[in-house]
This record gives C-alpha cells, sequence and structure tokens, in this order.
C-alpha cells in the first residue's frame, strides 16, 4: 500500500499485523439527490470465497449489508458511480446468485445506471493492469455493460514526447480538473496515476458544501506526501502529481474528502502545513 516508502515509516502511521496486513476500509456514499438515490463506490461484493476471505482478511460484510442497514433496498438505487473496475471498489457490482436464479454471478443493482470512465471500462476488459486477478470478469459481465454511461474526461497532463515525463497541464488549479456532471449537483473528474481511468466523484451540499469521494490518488489519510504512492499504480510518478494538484484544489476549495480505504477518519478537509510548501496536513470532520 505505501510502494517504495519504508516500512519502518509507514508501520508507525499503519501497525501491520503478523501477516503484513494493515488495516482498511471500502468506504462508499449513499446519496439522496432530487429524489433519485445515488451509491458511489461499492467495494469487494460478496463472492469471494473463503480462500480470498482469509489472504485479505475480509469481513463477511458487503454492500448490500451497508444498504439494508440505511434501509435501502438494490432496486431503489437509479445511479451508481465507480472511481476505478478493481474488484475492491466495483466487485459490487454483482452479486451472488439466489435460489431459483441461473448459476452465475447477477447485477446487483438492477435499475441503476453505472457510471464510469470510458478509458478505465476499456482497460479493465482488457486487463490493462499492473497486477493480475484485479479486473475480474465476474464484476464485468455483459449484464454490467448493459447499464454503463461511459464518460470522457479529458486528462490533465500534457502528453509527453516519447522518453519525457508526463507534464501537468498548465491550466489554473481551480480549471485544471474537466468536471463532467451526472447528476444536478455530482459530478466526476479524472485523477489518473493508479488506472488510467480512475476517477473522484464531486458533490455539491444542499448547505454549500462540496464532497470529494477520493480514490486511490490517496487511500488513507496517511498517503499525502509526495513518494506515498502504492506499489501496483501503473504510473506512481503521475500519481505524485495528481495527487499534488488534488491537494492543492482541496485545500483552496476547502473539499471534505471522503477517502476511499481509510479505516478510522474518512472524512477531512486538507490544510496547507504552515512554512512547508507542498506540504498538507489532514483535519477530521
Amino acid at each position: 500500500m505505501f510502494g517504495i516508502v519504508p516500512k519502518a515509516l509507514w508501520a508507525k502511521a499503519a501497525p501491520p499485523d503478523d501477516k503484513n496486513r494493515i488495516r482498511l476500509q471500502t468506504n462508499a456514499l449513499l446519496l439522496e439527490r432530487d429524489g433519485r438515490i445515488v451509491v458511489v463506490e461499492v467495494g469487494n461484493g460478496d463472492k469471494f470465497g473463503q480462500k480470498e476471505r482469509d489472504i485479505y482478511a475480509m469481513d463477511d460484510r458487503s454492500i448490500l449489508t451497508t444498504l439494508h442497514e440505511a434501509d435501502c433496498r438494490p432496486e431503489d438505487v437509479d445511479l451508481v458511480v465507480v472511481t476505478h473496475l478493481h474488484f475492491d471498489h466495483a466487485g459490487g457490482l454483482t452479486r451472488l446468485p439466489r435460489a431459483g436464479e441461473p448459476d452465475r454471478p447477477a447485477i446487483t443493482f438492477p435499475n441503476a445506471e453505472i457510471v464510469s470512465q470510458r478509458q478505465e471500462w476499456e482497460d479493465a476488459i482488457a486487463n490493462r493492469s499492473s497486477m493480475t486477478r484485479t479486473y475480474l470478469r465476474e464484476h464485468l459481465t455483459n449484464e454490467v455493460a448493459e447499464r454503463l454511461r461511459l464518460i470522457d474526461s479529458k486528462i490533465p497532463l500534457v502528453s509527453p514526447a516519447p522518453g519525457q515525463a508526463p507534464e501537468l497541464s498548465p491550466a489554473g488549479t481551480q480549471s485544471f480538473f474537466d468536471f463532467v456532471e451526472v447528476l444536478p449537483g455530482i459530478d466526476v473528474f479524472r485523477v489518473p496515476g493508479h488506472t488510467w481511468g480512475q476517477q473522484a466523484v464531486r458533490v455539491q451540499g444542499k448547505k454549500g458544501e462540496t464532497v470529494v469521494f477520493t480514490p486511490d490518488v490517496m487511500p488513507t489519510v496517511h498517503h499525502l506526501g509526495g513518494p506515498y504512492n502504492m506499489a501496483y499504480d501503473v504510473e506512481p510518478y503521475v500519481s505524485g502529481l495528481m495527487r499534488h494538484k488534488y491537494l492543492d484544489a482541496a485545500a483552496s476549495g476547502d473539499w471534505i474528502l471522503a477517502i476511499d480505504h481509510e479505516p478510522d477518519t474518512p472524512l477531512v478537509r486538507v490544510r496547507p502545513d504552515s512554512g512547508k510548501p507542498g506540504v498538507w496536513r489532514p483535519q477530521p470532520v
């Protein structure tokens, strides 16, 4: 989870167990907007067997569990937005079949449109990843494909010449990201690096607050620093560039960040560290 950062440093913030695992969540948002029910991110789902659950120390919970606890049925959901299509973010798009259903993964949200970046869907189907068994066909089924709304947010990078590193777009902080509306008050924007098609989700609250669901550009509050990329980012250098601009925009825009894997303080604002340019500190909401 911390890439090249030495364990002696990250273990102070995220103590590992005897199998070198750290505590993580698969957080999600449940929203109501103009009478429509929206789910942002759907986690691992319920299709993993006991072997995989032991490897990852998964709790016996899924997006179905949390929806039930929120008194919401999957059939009531109108829109599902996923930041990217790795199994721990989009596995819950499908579920185990129930009695009387065909013996194959079933669509979890039968009445919902599913929002993904086009680049992410194409990469997932082609299994373009730095890891094996990350894009699983069990949650990339034909039924999911039939419900897709594919977004083409502009990538905020200047394409490099051969042999050169990518560069940030020269646009200013406020216009750097390409926000594409998916519902009034809800939009998505590309933050590549972890995957090429990864997106964040910005929600404008009715009290004027801005909540941004933060994907693996910053998976926990301990990933604020420049080198704190994950070992399986497809482009770690780009992840660092994106995180810098992302945190700059979050601080200047007073965003409330809902962080996808943070187990303790998933809702934070960030503020610049006085006297340390390019360094931010989280403040729990």
